[in-house]
């Protein structure tokens, strides 16, 4: 049962399965698959068999194969789209409404420039004029209009260079993700992860709970497998799968529960994901000439109808990611849009605001100009409107409209939402280097706000590489692990075989890599635990289990949050069957109703004695923060026929206990501190774990969560459903509101408790901000809680795929310390925003002001000798302050300090600490033009004055930013402008 003798293999000159039969099998479900593969195949093994792969030994690794399986059946890749090229990231940056109004003023500008009506005209035109262009100007009038063309180019060329540094960056945080997303195959007959995008067809996969399949396959060998197709076919229900009944495994799918050995016959766009992805148009390969032409003639159609269609299929494009570097781009696109970020969100809104005020003061200049010009022209003047002047007096009008273009301009603080994404981009970058590989850009910014931490303690508050320590055996406590010659050969012999065949096969205990090391732990680090107490009692669990390979192990219920517990079943040549079984001590120990003795027999374990060795055993290794595993058998006579397998009740009972390990996992060194950095920053920190209370109360002591004495809560989960549901049965948050503030462990917890936790805890009224709640997960039930969290944490190394798809961030060194970097860096870009947020808007306001006052009040001598570089003087003092203070005040560090710092709030982004530094010359630069520019009464004094002071306000503000605390770095820059 879940297994299959491989049959002899027949040498064939070439594959006898064609890519179409491959991919008209794998559209099959259920009996009918099963029954499809019997029909053509004989079995999985004749199928094997056609694909030239063994089923044991799985392909021989030679590259020559490899490539002729690339070219028959396709490579394990959705070819990405293609990115935006330069010219199109140019023609996106031309859309903008404010460079649209630049470029028209400025091309009737330059066309107006060049026209020159009579001096006989011109007299009769009034003193507009000669306003316009003096005879030693007219010659240069064409600049004006150029110099803002240019800068437009300028300002498009830079915005495009952004663009495609942004999406250059994005694509390499992709690569990085996809090449962590590796995969356990056999080649050669050896065990080997590779990368998702090697795998090829006729590969043998080694599938177990928590992956995240990334290629269609038939099941060959299985152990309690059950898959979660809801990302393929919507249904909730997860799907049992064996050879005889359902063998297909798709990609894009989850493994809920078991373990198993699958033959890949479906990789890339010919997988079932594959297909679904080039319907959709994510992949543009295999469409001729025409179908393109036609999907660029209904463009706008398709984008509409890809929208609908990718919310509908969100969940089965979201689980191809690892199949291409493209993929968790692609998985963005189709994923639900969250709501924009707190801090984009609040800067955008403010930079609306700012922009309405500038376009109000903007026609305020406008109105002013033009009531001016047309009272003194036409009512001061008397001069009387003729056809002849219409191109002068239209030419004033221009001039006036670009002067207020360059108000409003000047008044739009573009930068706010741009700053927003380039401090998260320098954050990001930074935070890789710090173990923190981030997917989702918003979760950086989160962190800056985290108010609480719900943290796993295994691997993340732990080192994660666990011995056993303490051993009860047989009924004899040991303080230390025994050695070989204290207990009796017979029952060694029984505990090892139990370890050896109920831990996952890909579970082993590897060499040093370097003399003197420690050995490798590779796989489930309890497990490997329990694989190093059998080579302490010298004994090689490696040689059962070739005697046994997993092929032969008749049933395995696999471990899950439910069972919290591993059992194996053997068949006997006599037709009998044992079953080992592994789990949590008091859940197990609750199943015992035998205890195996010293002398190698059996007695009864009635309640009271188990009570007892609890209290006796379990509890001391518990107080010392050991985790506690107990080790159990049961033989099922031939004579009492074969049980109901699917009896789990009954056939997880009557165990006979062989013995109760202590695990030791130590506390990482830089965890205590991390935690009191976390706490003098405001951030609560709780441990959620499904250890029992004393191990997880010991652990959280030594890491400084909690104090001796301290006025906590330390529960298990029953006890914390027991308090928040109701009468009904139903959760009520006033009772979570009740618990959550003093909580501090939650033992004993299953994801639902989390996913509970972490709800309850967002939805809270008790405190005036809501909370903002950071979660660590490493288990597949772990998805709904990371997701709902603000930011979900994954773990790299023991977390699986299905926790990381889930997740925000994933921590490459699963470390708590890593977390406390996220929220350092996080912070950082408050600090950040906070700088050019200041900056911003006193230059602007500044800005505003001097181009107002220089149009409207020297009107006068604006008419009579205009600046043809004043509009471009402040267009170009605009951008360059703009992209200065992003460049200096977003790339710079806060430092470890920043996380000593209360945290910023849920809803204010105004950081604290810099303001009175950046206050210092910038909360004086609007006095600094208003002191030195002047406005001269008679041209005669003053030759080469001009009444807008724009030229004189782009040096000030400069020699101002420059010299400011934040921006010290610039003083290169500051020298070449000057």
């Amino acid at each position: 049962m879940g297994a299959f003798q491989p049959p002899f293999m027949v040498p064939v000159p070439d594959f006898s399965c064609s890519l179409q039969e491959l991919r008209s099998l794998m559209e099959l479900r259920g009996a009918e698959s099963a029954a499809r593969i019997q029909e053509r195949y004989g079995d999985a093994g004749g199928l094997c068999a056609r694909l030239r792969t063994s089923p044991v030994d799985g392909l021989d690794g030679n590259s020559e194969d490899i490539e002729r399986r690339k070219t028959e059946f396709g490579q394990n890749l959705i070819p990405p789209k293609k990115p935006k090229t330069f010219v199109q990231l140019v023609w996106e940056a031309l859309q903008d409404v404010t460079l649209i109004i630049l470029e028209v003023a400025a091309i009737i500008s330059l066309g107006l420039s060049f026209y020159r009506p009579p001096n006989a005209e011109r007299q009769n035109c009034g003193r507009a004029a000669g306003g316009v262009e003096d005879d030693g100007e007219a010659e240069a009038g064409w600049i004006e209009g150029a110099a803002i063309l240019l800068s437009v180019v300028c300002v498009v060329l830079v915005t495009a260079f952004n663009d495609w540094s942004k999406e250059k960056q994005f694509r390499g945080l992709q690569s990085r993700i996809e090449q962590e997303q590796k995969f356990t195959v056999v080649r050669g007959g050896q065990v080997v992860q590779i990368k998702v995008s090697e795998i090829i067809v006729g590969d043998i996969m080694q599938v177990k709970y928590g992956d995240l399949l990334p290629a269609d396959g038939v099941l060959i060998q299985g152990n309690d497998l059950k898959i979660d197709e809801s990302s393929l076919t919507g249904e909730s229900d997860h799907v049992k799968k064996s050879l005889d009944k359902d063998p297909m495994l798709l990609s894009g799918t989850h493994v809920m529960e078991g373990s198993g050995k699958v033959v890949v016959t479906a990789v890339g766009v010919n997988s079932q994901t594959g297909i679904i992805f080039t319907l959709l148009g994510a992949s543009e390969e295999g469409d001729g000439d025409e179908e393109k032409a036609e999907r660029d003639k209904k463009k706008k159609e398709k984008k509409k109808k890809d929208k609908k269609e990718k919310r509908k299929n969100k969940d089965g494009t979201t689980e191809t990611q690892p199949l291409n570097e493209d993929g968790e781009s692609e998985k963005k696109k189709n994923l639900p849009k969250k709501e924009k970020s707190v801090l984009q969100g609040k800067l955008t809104k403010l930079a609306v605001q700012i922009g309405k005020a500038g376009l109000f003061m903007s026609a305020l200049t406008v109105l002013i100009l033009i009531t001016r010009f047309l009272i003194d022209t036409f009512w001061i003047q008397g001069v009387v409107w003729t056809q002849e002047c219409a191109p002068i007096y239209v030419q004033f009008l221009v001039k006036f409209f670009i002067i207020g273009v360059t108000v409003l301009v000047v008044a739009v603080p573009e930068g706010l939402p741009l700053a927003v994404t380039i401090s998260l981009a320098y954050s990001v970058k930074k935070m890789m280097k710090d173990n923190n590989l981030v997917r989702h850009l918003d979760a950086c910014e989160t962190m800056g706000n985290a108010t609480a931490i719900c943290s796993d303690k295994t691997g993340t508050l732990t080192m994660n590489r666990m011995t056993v320590v303490q051993a009860y055996i047989a009924g004899r406590f040991y303080k230390n692990v025994p050695e070989p010659d204290l207990v009796p050969a017979k029952i060694l012999d029984l505990l090892v075989l139990g370890i050896g065949v109920n831990c996952a096969y890909t579970t082993k205990i590897m060499p040093p890599e370097k003399e003197g090391g420690l050995p490798r732990q590779v796989g489930n680090k309890t497990e490997c635990a329990l694989l190093g107490l059998a080579l302490d009692l010298r004994r090689d669990y490696q040689s059962i289990r070739n005697e046994i390979p997993e092929e032969r192990l008749f049933k395995v219920y696999t471990f899950n949050s439910v069972r919290k517990s591993m059992s194996t079943v053997l068949r006997n040549h006599d037709g009998s069957y044992r079953m080992f079984s592994k789990g949590a001590s008091e859940i197990l120990l609750k199943k015992c109703c035998k205890i195996l003795m010293i002398n190698g027999e059996t007695k009864a374990f009635k309640p009271r004695d188990r009570d007892d060795l609890v209290k006796k055993v379990v509890e001391p290794m518990a107080s010392e923060g050991l985790r506690t595993i107990c080790l159990a058998y049961r033989d099922f006579p031939a004579s009492e026929g074969e049980p109901d397998w699917d009896n789990e009740g009954h056939i997880l009972s009557g165990l006979t206990c062989i013995a109760v390990v202590g695990i030791e996992d130590p506390v990482r060194p830089e965890v205590p501190e991390a935690i009191r950095k976390c706490q003098r920053a405001g951030i609560t920190v709780r441990m959620v774990t499904g250890d029992n209370i004393n191990t997880a109360r010991a652990i959280a002591i030594k890491c400084g969560i909690i104090q001796p004495g301290d006025d906590f809560l330390c529960i298990e989960g029953r006890e914390f459903n027991r308090r928040i549901h109701n009468e009904l049965g139903e959760i009520e948050q006033e009772r979570i509101d009740k618990i959550w503030p003093k909580l501090r462990v939650l033992a004993r917890s299953s994801p639902t408790d989390k996913h509970t936790l972490v709800k309850g805890i967002i939805d809270s009224t008790v405190l005036e901000q809501r909370q903002v709640v950071a979660v660590t997960g490493d288990g597949t039930n772990d998805g709904p809680a990371l997701k709902k969290a603000d930011v979900g944490f994954a773990m790299g190394i023991a977390g699986t795929d299905v926790a990381k798809e889930a997740s925000d961030i994933i921590l490459t060194d699963d470390n708590f310390s890593s977390i406390v970097k996220a929220v350092m860096w996080g912070r950082n870009v408050y600090d950040s925003i906070s700088k050019f947020l200041q900056f911003q808007l006193t230059v602007n306001v500044v800005a505003v002001i001097v181009a107002f006052t220089g149009a409207c009040i020297t009107q006068v001598r604006i008419c009579r000798r205009p600046s043809k570089r004043a509009k471009f003087d402040l267009y170009c003092e605009n951008r360059i302050k703009s992209s200065l203070s992003l460049s200096a005040g977003l790339s710079s560090e806060s430092g470890a300090d920043a996380v000593g710092q209360p945290h910023h709030g849920h809803l204010c982004f105004a950081g604290s600490g810099h303001g009175a530094a950046h206050r210092g010359p910038a909360a004086q630069e609007p006095l600094r033009p208003q002191e030195t520019a002047h406005f001269p009464h008679d041209d005669e004094e003053h030759p080469g004055a001009r009444c807008l002071p724009a030229d004189h306000h782009l040096c000030t503000s400069i020699h101002w930013y420059v010299n400011t605390p934040q921006t010290a770095n610039m003083d290169v820059l500051y020298m070449w402008l000057t």
